[in-house]
């Protein structure tokens, strides 16, 4: 049996026990103080009190339960002043998310996701976009993660997938002896058009340094393959891989390779109806096309994605010290690569060594493109290779989309004015969207804005081609 200590231990030991469970949630019985130094104090001094040391071993395992009981009690108490403080924090964090969540969302709905503008030189050509590509009056919805201008640029080689494409490749010779690539997509499996003579062909041209491999030419034929449309793809001289044969390569004002391209296609499908579309250089290459031909040309409709308007604004853009770093420098080693490619045929009219250390696109274009295709100075050559001067010659219908936070082609020298004086062109504006970013929704994998704005513009060029024949 235990001695008289003891039972008096035990006796604490229950009535703290019932104190405890009979006790408000948070609260301990008398005879437990908060602090767990306070409680053992209080009990060894109790056992002192008793004065019986007679049965000490059994008062010593009696303490021992009790040590281990507070050991367990503290640790407990400890848990639930964490949890407490824990799930405060966590609803200060909480509350905090859900606010930043909301001021967000408030300035992406009001300030990043907006109808772009649509302007048109007639209201016959409004009315067909509006008609005929609802995606002019949509809302366009950047990536709430990726709707700055130089980051949708960036990205949009990376983010977007590349349809897997199987190209037949043809090999054209040009009046001077030199040759170009052109990539076909037949399209044999056509539904919509099973006959290949009559199925509508779209031509494609890339930008400065593009292929028929770039990703925005890439979704383009899956586009016009969902349609039913064949595409042949024009690759500038030297950039695909073929052999430059002649001292000769490309630039935005001279349209010689394309007129010959586009007759080419021409007398290959005569039957079939063809329409054009253009990407940054290539849609300048376009728009000086259409400016100098006039209504001399086979082309039924033309759309142009991210074309720099004006040569001496976008040059200026993107010389400013951020975009010079991002852009300007890497697109300047680009174009020295393919020179340096075809080093042995261009070295003998050109001095290479001079043009390799140009750290510009305009120090390139002084020092190479001016003087290769005749120019007295290299403001001549842009100039003339600025689409903004021709414009109003356009007699075919055309439909350019570019973005305003564009740095290639920066706002004010969109031509805006231009536009509104000639019938048979129309300017859609995003306020985002990059160089031919214009990423849309929450993983913009498959589909971009441009991707629709095409799909919707070739199919009603070619399905509703007869309410373009006349738009004065």
């Amino acid at each position: 049996m235990l001695n008289t200590s003891a039972r008096d231990i035990t006796r604490i030991l229950i009535a703290e026990r019932c104190a405890r469970r009979s006790a408000p949630c948070g609260r301990t019985g008398p005879l437990y103080k908060r602090s767990a130094p306070g409680r053992a104090l209080t009990l060894r001094l109790r056992l002192g009190v008793s004065g019986r040391t007679s049965s000490v071993g059994g008062a010593e395992a009696v303490l021992a339960m009790i040590s281990l009981d507070l050991g367990w009690d503290v640790l407990g108490v400890y848990v639930e002043n964490q949890v407490s403080v824990g799930l405060q924090g966590s609803s200060v964090g909480l509350a905090l998310a859900l606010g930043f969540g909301a001021a967000y969302a408030c300035y992406y709905l009001t300030s990043i996701a907006k109808k772009p503008k649509l302007i048109a030189g007639g209201k016959k050509f409004y009315e067909f976009l509006r008609d005929h590509c609802p995606v002019v009056t949509e809302t366009y919805y950047p990536p709430f993660w990726c709707w700055e201008s130089r980051v949708q640029t960036l990205l949009r080689p990376f983010v977007t997938a590349k349809p897997w494409v199987s190209y037949r490749n043809e090999l054209i010779r040009a009046p001077d002896g030199g040759q170009i690539s052109l990539d076909w997509f037949d399209n044999d499996s056509s539904t919509s058009h099973p006959d290949p003579s009559s199925r509508p062909t779209v031509l494609l041209l890339p930008g400065l340094t593009g292929t028929s491999r770039e990703s925005y030419i890439l979704h383009m034929v899956q586009q016009s393959r969902e349609l039913g449309y064949r595409c042949v793809v024009f690759n500038n001289r030297g950039v695909s891989g073929e052999k430059l044969l002649t001292p000769r390569t490309y630039c935005a004002a001279n349209t010689e390779d394309l007129e010959m391209v586009i007759e080419h296609v021409q007398k290959t499908h005569p039957a079939a109806p063809i329409m054009a579309a253009g990407v940054s250089m290539g849609g300048m290459m376009l728009a000086n096309y259409l400016g100098r031909k006039g209504r001399r040309t086979c082309l039924k409709g033309v759309v142009v994605f991210s074309a720099g308007w004006d040569v001496f604004e976008c040059t200026a853009s993107l010389e400013k010290p951020l975009d010079r770093f991002l852009f300007n420098s890497y697109l300047t080693s680009c174009l020295q690569a393919s020179v340096h490619r075809h080093r042995p045929v261009l070295e003998k009219n050109y001095d290479i060594d001079h043009v390799m250390k140009a750290k510009t696109i305009r120090e390139f274009d002084e020092r190479f493109t001016s003087i290769m295709f005749g120019y007295p100075t290299n403001d001549d050559y842009y100039r003339d290779a600025s689409p903004i001067h021709k414009l109003k010659s356009v007699q075919v219908p055309m439909l350019c989309l570019n973005a305003a936070d564009d740095v290639f082609s920066p706002n004010h020298a969109i031509p805006v004015e231009a536009v509104k004086q000639n019938p048979n062109l129309a300017l859609l504006i995003t306020c985002h969207g990059g160089h031919i970013g214009f990423l849309e929704g929450l993983w913009p994998r498959q589909s971009t804005y441009m991707d629709r704005v095409f799909r919707q513009f070739a199919k009603a060029v070619i399905e509703q081609g007869s309410r373009l024949t006349n738009l004065q």
